[in-house]
């Protein structure tokens, strides 16, 4: 038989001696999980950068990789984003302020010139251009502040949406590869969205525009670089000058069209809307255009509202595919309308 040791211990004392058993194995484990997740981010660091380099991209650019901070507020913003829906009033009250409106107006006078040329050689009506400045970063005054490849780069290595972010990263080291700014300089939004126009880095390198002839697309600084790429954006997608965005409109109490038909592929020439019983805001006829139109119904509060949307309504959406932002846009764009 073999000899044990008994070692008597009193509730006080052995309650004392479980909990520190607990917490020196709750610390050993958050350590190894910390320390997992150093070696995770550096074995997809070093994968990325493999990829960056088949993707073209300079090693001295990848290089600032090395500098990145992954950013915990960034994957905060992005699973836990507001479950609160504005309506579209409370939206509109917000996006298309007085005040907004106002320096909207002193905004296309004082670059009036500028716009009259952007919308001759891009062929946008300057108001659009402006409105979507507007809303975007209240032309040109809110641009974001995070560090746009540390916040891709948070976004990429997260996960939930790895590959898109993933995608954005490359694009966004290509805009440093060509000398467009750097990386100290390359900031926007927590999503990465860059500059006075907001656009994500594919849309810079499809649409950004050297407007200034000094080199660079400069969407951050140079205000005549980042309304061109508005409206080479805007002219990419078939805009129409000819046209406006839509309306808000009424429908007669005889109106009997189904709703599962107000929406953006219904499309009908405006004249069959007027004999469908829709009606102008003031209850007046339709105009008498030949332009095909959609016809949205939008909850908001406790009414209805409607609006007979055009194709350019369609390319805003292209732009961000919120109805809520496109009928901003479109407001926005005939409160500032001084032609």
């Amino acid at each position: 038989m073999e000899n044990y040791t008994i070692i008597k211990l009193n509730k006080k004392k052995y309650n004392m001696l479980l909990k520190s058993f607990f917490t020196i194995l709750f610390l050993l484990v958050t350590s190894n999980n910390l320390s997992a997740e150093n070696i995770d981010y550096s074995v997809w660091l070093d994968d990325f950068k493999i990829k960056a380099e088949k993707s073209g991209i300079s090693k001295e650019t990848i290089e600032t990789l090395n500098r990145v901070k992954i950013i915990p507020r960034i994957i905060e913003l992005d699973r836990n984003q507001p479950e609160f829906k504005l309506t579209l009033s409370q939206y509109l009250k917000n996006v298309v302020s007085n005040k907004r409106k106002k320096k909207g107006i002193a905004k296309i006078r004082e670059n009036w010139s500028l716009l009259e040329a952007l919308s001759k050689k891009y062929k946008v009506q300057p108001r659009y251009i402006v409105a979507l400045w507007g809303i975007e970063t209240d032309f040109g005054r809110v641009t974001g502040g995070f560090p746009v490849i540390d916040a891709l780069t948070t976004l990429a290595y997260d996960g939930r949406r790895g590959k898109y972010f993933s995608k954005e990263l490359i694009n966004a080291l290509k805009i440093i590869d060509q000398g467009h700014i750097n990386y100290d300089k390359m900031v926007g939004s927590w999503a990465g969205a860059m500059g006075q126009t907001q656009f994500m880095p594919s849309s810079f390198l499809s649409y950004a525009q050297d407007y200034n002839n000094d080199g660079k697309k400069d969407i951050w600084n140079s205000k005549e670089d980042a309304l061109a790429s508005a409206a080479n954006y805007l002219s990419n997608l078939n805009w129409r000058n000819n046209e406006t965005w839509g309306r808000e409109v009424i429908v007669n109490a005889d109106f009997n069209l189904d709703e599962s038909e107000l929406n953006l592929k219904n499309k009908k020439n405006i004249n069959e809307w007027q004999n469908l019983g829709v009606r102008r805001i003031d209850g007046s006829d339709l105009p008498k255009n030949n332009i095909n139109g959609y016809l949205l119904k939008i909850k908001d509060s406790n009414k209805d509202r409607y609006f007979l949307v055009y194709s350019n309504f369609k390319k805003i959406l292209k732009w961000n595919t919120s109805n809520y932002f496109a009928i901003a846009v479109g407001t926005l764009s005939d409160s500032i309308n001084i032609n």
